[in-house]
């Protein structure tokens, strides 16, 4: 399956090979970088090759489309049974997602509400989740904004559970429940 889902001008497909040199224009971009991974961290080819293109991973990455243009990334994957425990689920199937529009000139215009709900439906109603949930960083108040616009709801605070920009940084477990 390469496209997940579809939604008005909206779509999320498999990550591909292709789409290696996107990712790395994005992830060198300081103002991306500013909410994910941390202007510290910026990435060439070599590292989007081995942090994104790694054949154990759990995750399945996606590229975000809108209007058929690559503007960003989202993974999702199931927890495992350490990570459900330390953040208090028991046999629920539990997914977490992680997103970013890469695309600066895309931001403010509503697009990650409805990529965060789409998922979410997605999640739900595809692979039968009982619960998505992610892990913002508690300053980071638009993106909380966002995912509470969504339906999400704060559960629990996360101490120094983040590295951004060589600090631990709290976070906020933030859960969707049907």
């Amino acid at each position: 399956m390469d496209v997940f889902f579809q939604n008005g001008s909206l779509s999320v497909r498999r990550l591909k090979e292709k789409d290696k040199p996107l990712l790395a224009k994005w992830l060198s971009n300081p103002k991306v970088l500013e909410y994910y991974e941390g202007r510290d961290q910026p990435f060439d080819l070599e590292k989007v090759e081995n942090v994104f293109y790694a054949a154990d991973d759990e995750e399945v990455k996606c590229i975000i489309e809108y209007d058929g243009q690559p503007i960003g990334y989202i993974q999702y994957y199931e927890l495992d049974e350490a990570t459900k425990g330390e953040y208090g689920y028991g046999p629920e199937k539990v997914f977490g997602i992680d997103q970013f529009i890469g695309e600066v000139d895309y931001w403010n215009r509503g697009i990650g509400t409805s990529l965060v709900t789409s998922m979410t439906e997605f999640l739900i109603n595809q692979l039968h989740a009982d619960i998505v949930v992610m892990d913002p960083q508690v300053w980071n108040a638009r993106a909380i904004k966002c995912y509470e616009k969504c339906g999400f709801k704060k559960v629990k605070l996360l101490t120094e559970h983040g590295l951004h920009e060589k600090e631990y940084r709290d976070c906020w477990l933030i859960e969707y429940r049907e």
